[in-house]
């Protein structure tokens, strides 16, 4: 019966969904936990960014402030940018200019937004329907006004001359336009007549536009609309910030509305400075504040906070599974992780994840895999750490060469010269390879802002060396020495503390020959 019993635990482990995405609604709001003061922070009506690498939580916080949103009144639309026109086909062909494909891609976005308030009016939710249906209409003409950029040619009759006059236009930017006129007269017969050619081209009025908005936000008051846009990396970088100038100039100055962004950290930009002004949002001061779920469960930081976070995570999650399977009340909290783990196993759980729930949620279900019938102990962890390494983190960066090559550098000093996992980086002329290991989550920061007490001008982050990463060297090195009969004790395969010291952590990235 307890073997039967454990083998139900670990196969619970093995059904939690990986992605927020694919779960239900119900299912979402049942499994929510909230991370630190991260949930009261987002609640706040302040326009805001929230950055976070993937597996972070960011989809599931959206999905779940949508529907406290909609519990209290509000209205909440929740778009995936993914999903959003054609990111990898018009939106990335660079045979069209940055300003045509942004323009395309706002006049998508609005369609999308358009099309989730349509529906509200649709279900009767809209007090003043007139009003809002009126700022719906005048949207659609803002967002999709066509001009034809091209030559126009055109001919008119001057008693037995015919006078002929060439224009050729074309739009250089919001401000400013430059023309070409080319006039020629010829003894003819007289005729008139009237060509234009080009290219049909969307351009969207930000004037008409934010009035539109307006009238929509006033059509569902007293309600609040919240517009949650996720997957903001998923956009081709330099169009980003083209759809960050929209919300800037359109959306975030309206009364009655908030913008909510989630985004990966080093694959955004929302802003670019132009000669005299800018294009996009500036953080800080457009967007009122960022939100990091990437600082909210630092392991490090603190290690019965980050415990508590993953023990409710997973039982959240297998509590209805385990209720289905052993058909009667699942077990408490403290009894679930008692009877699938060993002592220890747990927390070495949550080191592995380095604060990454869907890491955490991958490591489980493969630790589950290989315990089979048993409960998970120390080595189950380790191994599936070292395989979801492997088939996930290192394959996705084994792609990008001057990452791949860092890591391996990083790997040889602070791995195999310095028996460690943690080091320290400057945080000046920092290689964007560190950023990109970073959003692999190949590498962690795990404390931001260290000052060098001999040097006090001089800031540094505090790394580690992913946990995956660690043990598939330790695991290879112990087969190694068992294979020569070699038998290693348990402090062998132990993954060091993660401790910071100037005199020993400092890594020179211009030595290492980055």
């Amino acid at each position: 019966m307890a073997q039967a019993l454990q083998m139900h635990l670990n196969q619970a482990l093995m059904r939690i969904p990986r992605r927020a995405e694919s779960a239900d609604r119900s299912t979402l709001a049942a499994t929510y936990v909230a991370a630190g003061s991260f949930s009261a922070m987002i609640n706040s009506a302040d326009h805001q960014i929230l950055f976070g690498r993937r597996g972070t939580g960011k989809t599931h916080g959206l999905l779940h402030l949508h529907d406290l949103v909609e519990q209290t009144g509000d209205v909440a639309i929740y778009l995936d940018l993914r999903t959003i026109g054609s990111t990898g086909g018009l939106y990335a062909n660079e045979a069209l200019t940055p300003a045509q494909r942004g323009t395309q891609l706002l006049v998508d976005t609005l369609e999308a937004v358009h099309d989730q308030l349509l529906a509200l009016a649709v279900d009767g939710r809209v007090p003043d329907q007139d009003g809002f249906l009126r700022g719906l209409d005048a949207l659609v003409a803002a967002a999709t006004e066509v001009e034809v950029v091209g030559e126009t040619e055109q001919e008119q009759t001057l008693g037995d001359a015919v006078e002929r006059q060439s224009a050729l236009e074309a739009s250089l930017g919001r401000k400013s336009g430059v023309k070409a006129y080319a006039r020629h007269k010829a003894s003819k017969s007289a005729s008139s007549r009237q060509k234009r050619t080009g290219i049909e081209q969307h351009r969207v009025m930000f004037g008409p536009l934010s009035r539109a908005i307006q009238a929509v936000a006033d059509g569902i008051r007293p309600a609040r609309l919240w517009l949650l846009l996720d997957e903001w990396s998923s956009v081709p970088l330099d169009l980003q910030p083209f759809l960050a100038d929209l919300l800037r100039r359109s959306v975030l100055p309206i009364r009655g509305i908030t913008v909510k962004i989630a985004a990966i950290e080093h694959r955004a930009r929302f802003f670019v400075p132009l000669h005299d002004d800018y294009l996009g949002i500036e953080v800080g001061s457009d967007a009122a504040s960022t939100v990091s779920l990437d600082d909210a469960l630092v392991f490090d930081q603190s290690r019965e906070r980050a415990q508590a976070f993953f023990r409710q995570l997973f039982y959240n999650h297998v509590r209805p599974v385990l209720t289905s399977m052993l058909r009667t009340a699942a077990p408490g909290i403290d009894e679930f992780t008692s009877g699938t783990f060993q002592e220890g196993a747990f927390p070495e759980l949550v080191r592995a994840a380095e604060g990454v729930p869907r890491d955490a949620i991958n490591i489980a279900a493969l630790a589950a895999q290989h315990a089979h019938t048993a409960k998970i102990d120390l080595p189950h962890v380790r191994r599936a750490a070292r395989d979801w390494y492997l088939r996930d983190k290192k394959l996705a960066i084994s792609r990008y060469e001057d990452a791949d090559r860092i890591l391996s550098l990083l790997v040889d000093e602070v791995v195999g010269q310095r028996k460690s996992r943690t080091f320290l980086l400057s945080v000046r002329n920092r290689p964007a390879a560190i950023d990109a290991l970073c959003d692999a989550r190949l590498l962690h920061v795990l404390r931001r802002g260290i000052v060098d007490p001999r040097h006090p001008g001089q800031l540094y982050d505090g790394f580690a060396i992913d946990y995956g990463c660690y043990v598939a060297l330790l695991i290879e090195r112990d087969a190694n020495l068992r294979s020569r009969g070699k038998a290693q004790n348990d402090d062998f395969m132990s993954v060091p503390a993660d401790v910071f010291r100037f005199d020993k952590a400092v890594v020179d990235l211009d030595r290492l020959g980055t």
